[in-house]
C-alpha cells in the first residue's frame, strides 16, 4: 500500500507513468501510392522504404541534422540507378510526404491513461512532428513528447527514455514502456522499466490491466 501526498492510500500498481511510442503503435503510414509506383517501375515492394529507413539516410533526419526535402534526396539516391530519375524522384516524394492515420482504439486508451497517470510519447520522429500531431488532432494526447529530433537522441540510445522518465516525474523503474520494436523494448528493459512489445491494441489494453481506473476500477 502506497500513499498520495495528501495522505489517502491508493492500490500498489506495477507503473507510475507510461512511455509510449508513436509510429507503429499510434500513428501507421499509409504507402498504397508508394506500392503503386513501385510496381509500375517494376521494383520490389518495400524497396523504398528499405532505402529511406538505412541509418545512413534515416538517423540524420530523426536527430533533426537534414530536412525533409534532403531525406527525399537521400532516397532518390539510392534508388538510382536501379530506376531512371523521374521515377526515384516520384517514389521518394510519395514516401516522404506519404499520409498517416491512428489508432482509434489505442488512442482512446491512452486518452485514458494520462486520467490516471502521466503519458509521455517518446518517438523517433521528425523536426515537423508537431504539425503531424495538430493534423492528426493528438496535441493534447500526451503530457509531454519527447521527439528525437529535438532533443538529439534517439532510441535505443537510453538517454531518450531517461529523458522520458525525467518528463513523467518518475524513476525508470515506475514506467511502462510501449514500442513496436523489439530492440527498443529491450533497452527499456535494461533501465529497469516494464516492456511492452506492441503489436496490436489488445497488448497495450493487456498491459495497462494493471493500472487502476482504466477497467472500473479506483485510480489514483
Amino acid at each position: 500500500m502506497r500513499h498520495t501526498r495528501a495522505g489517502r492510500a491508493v492500490v500498489d500498481r506495477p507503473f507510475d507513468a507510461v512511455l509510449c511510442d508513436l509510429d507503429g503503435v499510434i500513428r501507421h503510414y499509409d504507402y498504397v501510392e508508394v506500392t503503386r509506383l513501385e510496381r509500375a517501375a517494376g521494383l520490389p515492394e518495400g524497396t523504398t522504404a528499405s532505402v529511406g529507413f538505412t541509418p545512413e539516410n534515416d538517423l540524420p533526419l530523426l536527430l533533426g541534422r537534414i530536412t525533409r526535402e534532403e531525406w527525399a534526396d537521400s532516397i532518390v539516391r539510392g534508388l538510382l540507378p536501379r530506376v531512371p530519375p523521374y521515377e526515384a524522384e516520384a517514389l521518394a516524394l510519395a514516401f516522404s510526404r506519404a499520409d498517416s492515420r491512428t489508432d482509434d482504439t489505442v488512442v482512446d486508451l491512452l486518452r485514458r491513461v494520462r486520467e490516471h497517470c502521466p503519458l509521455v510519447l517518446v518517438t523517433n520522429a521528425t523536426s515537423w512532428l508537431d504539425e503531424d500531431l495538430t493534423r492528426l488532432g493528438l496535441t493534447d494526447l500526451a503530457h509531454s513528447v519527447v521527439n528525437s529530433s529535438r532533443v538529439g537522441v534517439a532510441k535505443p540510445d537510453r538517454r531518450i527514455y531517461e529523458i522520458g522518465a525525467e518528463r513523467a516525474g518518475v524513476s525508470p523503474d515506475r514506467c511502462l514502456f510501449v514500442d513496436d520494436r523489439q530492440e527498443n523494448v529491450d533497452t527499456a528493459v535494461a533501465l529497469g522499466m516494464t516492456g511492452v512489445l506492441h503489436r496490436a491494441a489488445a497488448d497495450l489494453r493487456t498491459a495497462l490491466s494493471g493500472l487502476g481506473g482504466l477497467n472500473g476500477t479506483p485510480g489514483a
